[in-house]
C-alpha cells in the first residue's frame, strides 16, 4: 500500500549522470516521488518489488540483461506497473518488441524534460506516450504493402542497409551477431530475386516493402 498520493517512479538506467538527472527532475516535481534508481535489471530485481513503483523508466541498452529482455521479467514481477522505455534507439524492431512485451510507451532520450514528466502522468491515465518520430514509424509501418515477402526483421535490416549502415553496425544495433545479419540479407536477396544491395533497396521501395 502506498502511503501518499504521489506517482511513485523507479529508474533503470546504466548511465549514472542520466540516471541521477532523471531522478532529480522527477523527484523535484510536485506529485512525483522517485522510489528507486538502478544501473541494471539485475540490481533492480533485488529490490524493485519492495519499491512498488507505479511507473518504471527503462533504458534499452543495459549491462547484462537488456531493457527489452527485462521487460517481460519486470511485468511478471510487477504486473500493474507501467513501463516507459526511454532510449536513444529508434529501430522499428525494438519499438515493436518493446510494445509487444508490455511497454506502455516509448520515448527517445532527446525528449524534453517536461514531456518525460508529462508522459509518466499520461501512462497513469491509461495513455501510451511516444516521441513524435516513434509514432510516425509505427504509423508508417501500417502503410506498407501487406503482401511483402519479407519478415519484420528482414524489413528492418533492409531499411538499415538503405540508410547506409554496414552489416557490422546493423548487428551491433540490433543486438544480433554478424552471421545472422548475413543470413537475413541472403534471404532478402533470394525473396526479392536480386543480387546486390542497390537492387534489393530499389525492389523493396518500388513495391513499398520499406
Amino acid at each position: 500500500m502506498k502511503r501518499d498520493l504521489d506517482i511513485h517512479v523507479a529508474i533503470i538506467e546504466d548511465d549514472e549522470t542520466i540516471r541521477e538527472g532523471y531522478a532529480f527532475l522527477i523527484g523535484n516535481t510536485e506529485g512525483y516521488k522517485v522510489v528507486g534508481t538502478y544501473p541494471s535489471f539485475e540490481d533492480a530485481a533485488k529490490r524493485i518489488v519492495k519499491d512498488d513503483p507505479d511507473v518504471i523508466l527503462l533504458d534499452v541498452e543495459l549491462p547484462g540483461i537488456s531493457g527489452i529482455d527485462a521487460l517481460p521479467k519486470l511485468k511478471k514481477l510487477l504486473p500493474d506497473t507501467h513501463i516507459l522505455i526511454l532510449t536513444v534507439y529508434e529501430q522499428e524492431m525494438l519499438i515493436f518488441r518493446a510494445l509487444g512485451s508490455g511497454a506502455a510507451g516509448y520515448l527517445t532520450k532527446n525528449t524534453p524534460a517536461e514531456k518525460i514528466v508529462a508522459a509518466i502522468h499520461e501512462v497513469m491515465e491509461g495513455g501510451g506516450p511516444m516521441s513524435a518520430h516513434i509514432a510516425r514509424l509505427v504509423i508508417s509501418s501500417f502503410k506498407r504493402n501487406e503482401s511483402t515477402p519479407l519478415t519484420r526483421r528482414e524489413t528492418e535490416i533492409l531499411e538499415q542497409i538503405a540508410t547506409g549502415k554496414s552489416r557490422k553496425r546493423i548487428a551491433e544495433e540490433l543486438f544480433i551477431d554478424l552471421e545472422t545479419v548475413k543470413s537475413h540479407i541472403k534471404n532478402i536477396y533470394h525473396k526479392l530475386n536480386v543480387h546486390s544491395k542497390a537492387d534489393a533497396i530499389k525492389a523493396a521501395k518500388d513495391n513499398k516493402f520499406i
